[in-house]
């Protein structure tokens, strides 16, 4: 039953997932233009917050139009009670809490690029959670879940990019 919960919140946050990932997936965008280059760093771009919020906008259409489908099996919450704004506030807040974690690593100085272990973990996570209040407030169960497993998942896939050679960094 755990597994299952684990499950249908990790599906729940997949746009967030995606969101957080789509700055990196969509460097090849000639777009770089820094959101405020003193405040959030250089690496903190126009192309990273607006891709990311419309991946999670994407992620969540493709979830709902699987829903109508019957794929209803992991599905945490009716997608057919729901809009696409719900996937774009959860990959808008995933970037927005990525972007205010940066303002922090700054005041900190803390160089662009430079760890700050649990912070670079959940950043996304808390953003996108907050954010999704907006319009749909997830039980503390699927909170406390998603604030457990997505750092590890962070970690993993960091890992797998590293070696991939398309991260820079493990962490």
């Amino acid at each position: 039953m755990i597994w299952l919960l684990i499950l249908k919140a990790l599906y729940f946050f997949l746009p967030a997932y995606v969101a957080n990932m789509s700055p990196v997936l969509f460097r090849w965008i000639p777009f770089s233009k820094p959101v405020h280059e003193k405040i959030f760093g250089r690496n903190k771009t126009w192309r990273g917050l607006i891709t990311a919020t419309l991946m999670g906008g994407i992620i969540f259409y493709l979830q709902k139009l699987a829903y109508t489908s019957g794929f209803t099996k992991i599905a945490l919450i009716d997608y057919n009670g729901f809009t696409v704004m719900l996937g774009l506030f959860l990959g808008f807040g995933a970037i927005i809490g990525d972007l205010i974690k940066s303002y922090y690593k700054r005041k900190l100085e803390i160089k662009p690029g430079d760890s700050w272990k649990v912070w670079d973990q959940t950043d996304f996570v808390i953003g996108g959670i907050l954010f999704s209040f907006f319009i749909y407030i997830p039980t503390v169960e699927v909170i406390v879940i998603l604030l457990i497993i997505s750092p590890l998942l962070h970690i993993a896939v960091n890992h797998l990019s590293y070696w991939l050679k398309i991260g820079k960094s493990k962490w």
